[in-house]
């Protein structure tokens, strides 16, 4: 391994993000998933969810517009709603669904600064379901003056993404570093 990919590998692990996921439910296009995932990178998140209890998640779909990001961020396959919950919960403070409801606030009215945190967001066609949406600490959404009342399910994943990553960029994130470790050794030993 070359200095470089050695420095590049170091400072990608120094800012892994183990305070913050994304649990996708059910997204059909495959190509969503790896875009989410890109994303997911992009903004350090070390691990996401996908709840899969009805169609065919498959990893090697898409690849090409995640630049392989399911090789550096965690997937974990869930088929069941209830045990995705459970695991998320064992580690997340807060579950917020992106849900148009009338309870839901804006997405720019949220304090993320501090605790961690789970943002799930439904498929293409029904959104969340009835069952996680009864699970969740609150609903979301993203302000909108367009025609259209909705994002693509990427698009809304990142936008959101990157409101929290603005809210935590300057977070003392100093008990991460056991974890962190623990990546990078991970990834070398891979590589």
């Amino acid at each position: 391994m070359t200095p470089e990919r050695l420095a590049k590998f170091t400072n990608v692990a120094h800012h892994r993000r183990f305070d913050l996921t994304v649990i996708l439910e059910n997204v059909h296009d495959p190509h969503n998933i790896s875009a989410v995932l890109r994303s997911c990178d992009a903004v350090g998140i070390a691990e996401v969810f996908v709840i899969d209890d009805h169609i065919k998640y498959n990893q090697r779909k898409g690849n090409k517009s995640s630049s392989s990001a399911n090789k550096w961020v965690q997937v974990n396959l869930f088929t069941n709603k209830d045990e995705c919950v459970k695991s998320v919960r064992a580690k997340y403070q807060r579950l917020l669904c992106t849900h148009l409801a009338t309870d839901a606030v804006e997405l720019y009215d949220n304090d993320f600064s501090k605790g961690s945190l789970a943002l799930i967001f439904g498929n293409e066609h029904d959104g969340v379901s009835k069952e996680l949406l009864a699970q969740c600490d609150g609903n979301i959404f993203i302000p909108q003056i367009g025609m259209i009342s909705s994002l693509n399910i990427s698009v809304a994943c990142a936008v959101t993404l990157y409101e929290v990553f603005r809210q935590r960029k300057n977070n003392d994130e100093s008990d991460m570093q056991p974890q962190r470790k623990s990546l990078l050794h991970q990834w070398l030993n891979n590589e």
